[in-house]
This record gives C-alpha cells, sequence and structure tokens, in this order.
C-alpha cells in the first residue's frame, strides 16, 4: 500500500468550501447527511451520485475495518490518502480525513471493456471523514451513478456494487 502525498487543499474545497464559504453554482441541498455542515451539502446534491453514510467508529477505527474487510476478499488497497495528515505537515488543521483507493482487475476490468470512460472512476473509493459536529461518514460514487454515467451494462453492476457492502459493514 502507497501513501499518496495528496495536499490537503485537493480535498480542501470539496470538505471546507470554496474561500467565500458558499456552495458552488448550481448545487442544491440534500438530506444526505443531515447533520453534515452546510457547505458540505454540496457534494452530497441530486444528482452527484455520491452517497454518504453514518459510521459508529472513529475515522481510524472504520478505516482499519475496511482494509480488513479488503484483504479478506483478495481485493487490492492501492492507496490510502490521510488528507488530515498531510494538512498537518505543512501546518493545516483538518478533521480526520482518509481516502481508500482500491479494486480488483478481475472486476474492473470487464466494466472498462465495455465502456471505457469508467475509468475515470476506477479504481473505486471510500471516503471516510470527520464532520464538525464529530459525526464519522463514509462516502462512495453511487453504482447507479456510475452505471448511468458511463452506460455500464446492468449486468456487470454487481462487479461495483460490492463498495454499498463494504460500507454498510464499516459502519456498523
Amino acid at each position: 500500500m502507497k501513501y499518496w502525498p495528496f495536499p490537503a487543499l485537493l480535498m480542501g474545497f470539496v470538505l471546507l468550501g470554496s474561500a467565500t464559504g458558499k456552495a458552488p453554482a448550481n448545487h442544491t441541498k440534500s438530506s444526505a447527511a443531515p447533520e453534515a455542515p452546510a457547505r458540505l451539502e454540496a457534494i452530497v446534491e441530486k444528482g452527484a451520485g455520491i452517497v454518504n453514510k453514518p459510521s459508529n467508529h472513529s475515522v481510524d477505527q472504520t478505516v482499519d475495518k475496511l482494509k480488513g474487510m479488503l484483504q479478506a476478499k483478495g481485493v487490492t488497497l492501492f492507496a490510502l490518502v490521510d488528507h488530515s495528515g498531510e494538512a498537518e505537515k505543512v501546518g493545516m488543521k483538518m478533521r480526520p480525513t482518509k481516502l481508500l483507493i482500491f479494486g480488483s482487475p478481475k472486476g474492473g476490468t470487464p466494466l472498462m471493456l465495455a465502456a471505457p470512460s469508467v475509468a475515470i472512476d476506477f479504481p473505486l473509493k471510500i471516503l471516510v471523514w470527520e464532520d464538525s459536529q464529530g459525526k464519522v461518514w463514509l462516502s462512495y460514487n453511487s453504482p447507479e451513478y456510475l452505471k448511468e454515467r458511463h452506460g455500464l451494462p446492468a449486468d456487470l453492476l454487481p462487479n461495483i456494487a460490492v463498495v454499498e457492502m463494504l460500507v454498510a459493514k464499516a459502519g456498523e
């Protein structure tokens, strides 16, 4: 597993909002994460394809659960991006935020053969983050959204629907 040294600014806009604190234009509010601060609601807008599920554990505990499940299923964890850790390295404070990037060539390759554009969204990702109230969330791209976005065949959707099961079990 490789830790990527992404600057905190990469996720800073999404998690902290723009410099003005306002959501980008054309974004609407959603009830997907009611406890999340208003400026985070832009990432859960209707049609954005991002699903947020609560976790009953800390960010680190949730990440550890996910890593264990991926390993048990023989799924490769390509990278763990510690956005908050990178922010700390440059003297900035950020709530715990980690991104797992994972997948399986056996599952993903048929999808990329059917719809090459899906490679822009692969490998799969789960974002584990803490909101301003201390609640931990797991966020991921909806498999149905990826299906619609890339015109994926319905019979291949189970290849990526595993993300929903991973998130559900990690949050328990």
